[in-house]
């Protein structure tokens, strides 16, 4: 039950007028009486420990898919579906994104799980939840008796003045934001899917990002879980200097794993929070729960698991940094490794770590670089193993789908033999074009330039 106070009294109408349920209330009302009592979230370099040795999921033995096999049918998988892809222009669900072959991202996302028979739960938010359900419905195959969905919840952003909520008359919905990916347990409790799955017979869920078209069910990955009878389970892959400003794995001094994100470390210990060489691994966001034991862990805690709080500081309008300075508390969904007892990460490769976050992103998975196979992953084609080559497009032109797809009309050009791709100024280019090895493309005309129809590209093109 929420404890009133004055100073809460005003979130307690807001949210209470929302319909917003009170195990949810008193979760928000527990991180904002952390703020007022002067908690940052900080989670500072001297009570941490880097990790330096974790179980290699590439090493697994073959004994373990068979045990993952076994356990499919007691298993859901969980994608966080939350996100318009805003940074890229969209106003829809980003998931809806044709990425490949005409297939969006909850497209593959369906047929893998149709593929597995298993369930498949997509955590929503308010934005996406019709347009995703709409697009399911292609799917009747799917889920039988459980729901598509459930929807996370939303909580007041907190003026930075006064702890009050703010108000913004000119767009009141950006007086309010996502309590971050942490709430996905609060929103199974709420929305009773946990005990329903628990009900039908589940005892295993996988949880991924809905753009990340590395994070499909992996039978040894699911056995080792089993086997080895892990309550929490994170998947981590190796640090590179692309990954520095991401949360990183780390432990105790008591030896207790957990998550560190950026908005968590303080910013005296920044340069060592992007060592990569002392945190070698980050967080793919790809979680295995034990779900009997997430919900006894739930219900012994007043429906709160506890989760370190992460205090965003924000303009309530992020697209205008004059705007009132707001907090919004946040948590992360990888950050119960620190709750459960027994709680493993394990190192994959990674290739289980293809996210779509930037037009660079999506302009390599739709090219001929990458093959949707017929139990619908998506793996680098031929000879190429990495997942990762360097693709860095003009932001100025091309970082939104729209401005990418009007650059190029007829499909993306041949990269299977690309090693990098760097595009300066405004190109607009032809059919069939082929790039090879290392091209940059340089434009500094001031109008558009078309590479014509079937050009090969290599080496460095300068205009004028």
């Amino acid at each position: 039950m929420t404890i009133m106070t004055p100073t809460f009294s005003p979130f307690l109408t807001r949210m209470k007028a929302e319909g917003l349920p009170q195990i949810f209330i008193d979760t928000f009302a527990h991180y904002y009486k952390q703020l007022l009592t002067g908690q940052t979230g900080y989670i500072p370099e001297d009570e941490i420990e880097s990790v330096t040795q974790i179980p290699n999921a590439e090493e697994f033995p073959k004994r373990l898919e068979t045990i993952g096999k076994y356990a499919l049918a007691k298993t859901a998988v969980i994608k966080l579906n939350g996100g318009l892809g805003t940074s890229m222009g969209l106003e829809k669900a980003k998931s809806l994104l044709p990425v490949k072959d005409g297939y969006s991202f909850l497209d593959i996302i369906a047929r893998q799980a149709q593929l597995a028979n298993v369930p498949l739960l997509l955590m929503n938010s308010f934005s996406t939840e019709a347009d995703s359900l709409a697009l399911l419905e292609k799917y009747p195959n799917l889920n039988h008796a459980l729901p598509h969905s459930f929807l996370q919840h939303k909580e007041p952003k907190i003026r930075r003045e006064d702890f009050q909520p703010v108000t913004w008359p000119e767009n009141p919905e950006l007086e309010w934001c996502p309590p971050g990916h942490g709430d996905i347990y609060t929103a199974l409790i709420t929305s009773e899917i946990l005990p329903d799955l628990l009900e039908k017979g589940y005892e295993y869920a996988f949880v991924s990002n809905a753009d990340n078209l590395g994070a499909v069910v992996d039978l040894s990955i699911l056995g080792y879980l089993v086997d080895n009878e892990i309550p929490f389970m994170m998947e981590v892959a190796d640090r590179t200097e692309m990954d520095k400003k991401g949360g990183h794995l780390a432990q105790r001094l008591d030896g207790q794993l957990i998550l560190r994100e950026s908005a968590q470390c303080p910013p005296e210990d920044t340069a060592v929070f992007q060592d990569i060489e002392r945190y070698k691994y980050f967080n793919t966001n790809n979680l295995w729960f034990h779900l009997p034991t997430l919900y006894r862990q739930m219900q012994a805690h007043d429906y709160r698991l506890g989760l370190p709080m992460i205090r965003n500081s924000k303009t309530v309008d992020p697209r205008d940094p004059d705007s009132t300075p707001v907090y919004q508390l946040e948590t992360a969904m990888g950050s119960a490794i620190a709750v459960f007892n027994g709680a493993q990460a394990i190192r994959v490769p990674r290739s289980r770590f293809a996210p779509v976050k930037t037009s660079n992103d999506l302009l390599a998975v739709r090219s001929d670089a990458y093959t949707l196979t017929e139990d619908f992953r998506i793996v680098p084609s031929g000879h190429r193993r990495m997942r990762q080559f360097n693709i860095n497009l003009d932001g100025r032109f091309y970082k939104y789908v729209s401005d990418l797809e009007a650059r190029f009309p007829y499909g993306v050009p041949s990269l299977v033999h690309n090693h990098r791709l760097v595009v300066e100024g405004d190109f607009c280019f032809g059919k069939d074009v082929v790039c090879q090895e290392d091209v940059w493309l340089r434009n500094e005309t001031g109008t558009q330039i078309h590479i014509p129809d079937g050009t090969v590209l290599a080496g460095k093109l300068h205009y004028p």
